[in-house]
C-alpha cells in the first residue's frame, strides 16, 4: 500500500525532533560535561541560552566549597604563615602558584583535615589558570581577608559604616594579596584606634581619604608599605583613580 511507506518514514522521522531535543550545547574545550554518543553525531548546536555555560570561574565547585572552606577557616587563620612561607618555598618562579602535590604535602602538614573529595574541589576551584597548578594567594586570602561585601559578619555591620555607595573593586592581583596577608597581623592589632584616626582625618564625613592621608595614618601605627604595596593596594580600592580610598572597606577587609 502507498500510504504504509510514508507512514513508517513520518515515523521514524517524527523521532528525530525528541532526540535533538534532549542534545546538550555544544562547549568548545569544556570537558566538564560528558557528551553521549548521540550527541557526537554531527548535531548543531542547540543555542547556549538553553543551558547555562561554565565559565573560567568554576561557579560550581565554588558553591560547593563554601561549606569546605568554612569548615577548614578557624585552622587557616591560625597557622596561615606557616603555610604562606612554605607555598613560598615551593613556588620557585614566584608566580603565586604551586603543584597540586605540594598542596597535598602542605594540607597533611597543617592538619587542614580534607577529605579526598574536598581536596578534589578546593584543587578544582583554586586551578584558575587551568594547568594543574594551585593558587595558594587567591586561597589563603578566602580565609583571611574578607573582600567581598555580601559576606560582611554582624560584628562588621556594627562596628564599621557601611558605605553609602557599593565599591566597585578593581583586580585581585597576587601582589595586591601579598601585600594585605603581610599588613593583616598589624592591622588585627590596632584597627578600633586606628579607624578613629581615619575619622579625625576625614573632615568632611565623606568615608574617604586621600592618599597621602591615608598612607599617613598607616604610617602613624608602624605600617609602612613599599610603592609597589601602596600602588597595588590602590589598584583594588581606586579603580576609578580617584587618588582617594574609602577607610571603611579597607578596614572590612580584616575584620571577619
Amino acid at each position: 500500500m502507498p500510504s504504509s511507506t510514508p507512514s513508517a518514514t513520518s515515523s521514524a522521522t517524527s523521532t528525530k525532533p525528541a532526540t535533538c531535543a534532549m542534545q546538550e550545547p555544544r562547549v568548545s574545550s569544556r570537558p566538564e560535561r560528558l557528551k553521549t554518543s548521540s550527541s557526537l553525531l554531527g548535531q548543531k548546536s542547540v543555542p547556549a541560552s538553553s543551558r547555562p555555560q561554565t565559565t573560567t570561574t568554576c561557579s560550581a565547585p565554588i558553591l560547593n566549597c563554601e561549606t569546605i572552606e568554612n569548615k577548614i577557616r578557624k585552622n587557616i587563620q591560625h597557622s596561615w604563615r606557616g603555610i604562606l612561607k612554605v607555598c613560598q618555598e615551593k613556588d620557585v618562579s614566584k608566580l603565586g602558584e604551586i603543584l597540586v602535590s605540594d598542596f597535598l604535602d602542605i594540607a597533611e602538614k597543617f592538619n587542614l583535615d580534607l577529605s579526598e573529595g574536598e581536596i578534589n574541589q578546593i584543587t578544582t576551584k583554586y586551578d584558575l589558570q587551568k594547568n594543574g597548578r594551585f593558587a595558594y594567594y587567591e586561597f589563603l586570602q578566602s580565609s583571611i581577608l574578607l573582600l567581598k561585601p555580601q559576606e560582611s559578619s554582624l560584628l562588621q555591620r556594627v562596628i564599621i559604616q557601611k558605605p553609602q555607595k557599593p565599591m566597585s573593586p578593581g583586580p585581585q592581583t597576587t601582589s595586591f594579596f601579598s601585600a594585605m596577608l603581610r599588613i593583616q597581623p598589624q592591622i588585627l592589632c590596632c584597627w578600633r584606634p586606628m579607624k578613629r584616626t581615619f575619622k579625625s582625618y576625614d573632615e568632611s564625613h565623606t568615608g574617604l581619604l586621600h592618599i597621602a592621608d591615608f598612607r599617613q595614618v598607616l604610617h602613624e601605627y608602624s605600617i609602612d608599605l613599599t610603592e609597589e604595596e601602596l600602588f597595588n593596594i590602590l589598584e583594588y580600592y581606586d579603580k576609578t583613580l580617584s587618588s582617594k580610598i574609602s577607610y571603611n572597606d579597607f578596614l572590612r577587609a580584616f575584620i571577619q
